[in-house]
């Protein structure tokens, strides 16, 4: 039986989820067995779409929802939520660390 767990999460960084957290999120979904969708409260999207992602067009303040279902849902809801609650300074020092 899958186990599904979906939670909010408030975006910090200054520039919003733009290109490069998007990828940052596409990558960690990617190792979760787990299917993961974001929702922005009118639409819900592929968590392994950047595409799909920036089309949320979520600025800093907006609160996503992300839902996972599988195996490894509670991990991944924390994970990918930690990423989306992350400021734009913290970003820029895992991009160059």
């Amino acid at each position: 039986m899958s186990k599904r767990v979906e939670r909010g999460f408030t975006v910090r960084s200054e520039l919003g989820l733009h290109a490069r957290p998007a990828g940052e999120f596409v990558v960690m979904a990617g190792r979760f067995e787990s299917e993961i969708s974001v929702g922005n409260g009118r639409e819900w999207v592929d968590g392994r779409s950047v595409l799909s992602l920036l089309s949320l067009a979520a600025g800093r303040g907006v609160e996503l929802r992300i839902r996972a279902v599988g195996p490894d849902a509670d991990e991944a809801v924390k994970a990918l939520g930690a990423l989306i609650e992350r400021t734009h300074a913290e970003i820029g020092s895992s991009a160059a660390g």
